[in-house]
């Protein structure tokens, strides 16, 4: 798919890798500053791409100017199988490697993970299972500096249609962000569920509202959540 200023939106492949990992690390947090929150870009990126890039390269897609990766989309055709290998071989090689680097000693990184523990002792990241009606996932982001250009809708667009060409019924993600979640509602997805995540009040001040937002696709018929 070829969009204006030579922007086009292309199938990913192995030379996207590090720059797909790069765009997810400056776009983590919200985009609040990292190294004040968790000081290791590698365990970042590894947590946010290494399913999408090693388990399922075929449904993720980037959208590239003059030869650079400027965004991208990526995702999963069924979040149940997705969870399994994230808690199975994922979770536990990122706890092995956080392990060996020995970041618990780096009272930045331990502050994160006590408070990341707290939130999950409230039970805030537990939510609905939506899976039967909207298996699929995605997560999309763009370079800041090429914001603006509707490139978010053209990837949205292609992975949508990418879901309806495999007979995906429907489509669910979460976000802490106002902003995605408004352009997501402009695009015809609905909110599913509203919650509220604390861990990063000690960072800005404030609690963040969660959003699971979904939408069905042609194929999904007229079933209902």
């Amino acid at each position: 798919m070829i969009l204006n200023n030579n922007i086009i939106i292309r199938k990913y492949s192995k030379k996207d890798r590090k720059k797909v990992r790069q765009i997810s690390y400056d776009t983590a947090f919200l985009g609040l500053r990292k190294g004040d929150i968790f000081d290791n870009e590698e365990i970042i990126s590894d947590f946010l791409t290494n399913y999408f890039i090693n388990y399922e390269p075929g449904s993720c897609f980037v959208a590239e100017s003059a030869g650079e990766v400027i965004g991208y989309v990526v995702g999963a055709l069924d979040t149940e199988k997705m969870k399994k290998i994230l808690g199975g071989r994922i979770i536990p090689l990122l706890i092995a490697k956080i392990l060996r680097k020995k970041l618990f000693v780096n009272r930045t990184n331990l502050n994160f993970f006590l408070r990341v523990f707290r939130s999950f002792a409230k039970g805030e990241f537990f939510t609905p299972e939506f899976s039967k009606y909207y298996p699929a996932t995605l997560h999309i982001n763009i370079d800041e500096n090429f914001r603006g250009r509707k490139i978010g809708t053209k990837l949205l667009e292609h992975y949508i249609e990418f879901l309806n060409s495999r007979g995906c019924v429907g489509v669910h993600f979460g976000t802490m962000s106002e902003a995605a979640k408004d352009f997501f509602i402009s695009r015809g997805f609905s909110i599913l569920h509203e919650g509220v995540k604390t861990y990063l009040k000690p960072y800005t001040g404030r609690n963040y509202p969660y959003y699971i937002l979904g939408k069905k696709i042609k194929n999904g018929g007229d079933h209902q959540s």
